[in-house]
């Protein structure tokens, strides 16, 4: 029986919209490419959410992918607010699971910087059972740990629990310890999965 959903933030819970945001601060698209392929594109962006390297380390690394364009890599990152954007549903949705007897908990791969630049999209996180953001931890999806992280601190069992994310190889991970999983495409796929499960 399901106990606990576990939901990833970024394009599930939230819109992550990098590329949205960076047309937002004016670049046309042949520089929303260039900023992206340094940085965004690259398995640098991991190291903003294991929360490891300080910002100026990681604009360092940025840069130098792409030396031409400090100004605007800088421009780009010196801010992050609306990159992450709340979605309406993300409120009602944990209410309705709560009040159906649900725990609900968010596991997520999410730098300090948008966790403060992108405060109001994540109104949502006092109306859940607790989680974990991986800068807070210094590792990140889908390494095994920060799942046995999440279900040892909340004394879940992973045979009462089901992981939500838009990342495949992040639904993979949490399968292969025996939680159930849902690649999320939509709430509404997400919703008929759940009672799939027997998620009322």
């Amino acid at each position: 029986m399901i106990r606990n959903i576990i939901f990833d933030i970024g394009n599930v819970l939230t819109d992550f919209r990098w590329k949205g945001f960076l047309q937002d601060k004016g670049f046309d698209e042949a520089m929303v490419e260039r900023i992206a392929k340094a940085s965004v594109q690259t398995p640098l962006w991991n190291e903003i959410d294991r929360g490891v390297w300080s910002l100026e380390e990681l604009m360092q690394a940025f840069i130098a992918k792409d030396p031409e364009i400090e100004e605007e890599l800088r421009r780009a990152y010196g801010n992050v607010t609306g990159m992450v954007t709340k979605r309406d549903y993300a409120i009602p949705w944990m209410k309705e699971l709560k009040e159906k007897g649900y725990r609900v908990y968010y596991l997520s791969n999410f730098s300090e910087k948008a966790y403060e630049d992108c405060a109001d999209a994540l109104d949502f996180l006092p109306y859940m059972d607790g989680g974990i953001l991986s800068y807070r931890e210094k590792v990140v999806k889908p390494d095994p740990e920060i799942y046995r992280r999440l279900l040892s601190r909340y004394s879940l069992e992973a045979g009462e629990s089901v992981f939500l994310d838009d990342t495949a190889a992040n639904v993979e991970a949490a399968r292969a310890l025996n939680l159930y999983g849902i690649c999320f495409q939509t709430k509404e796929q997400a919703e008929e999965e759940l009672r799939g499960l027997g998620v009322r």
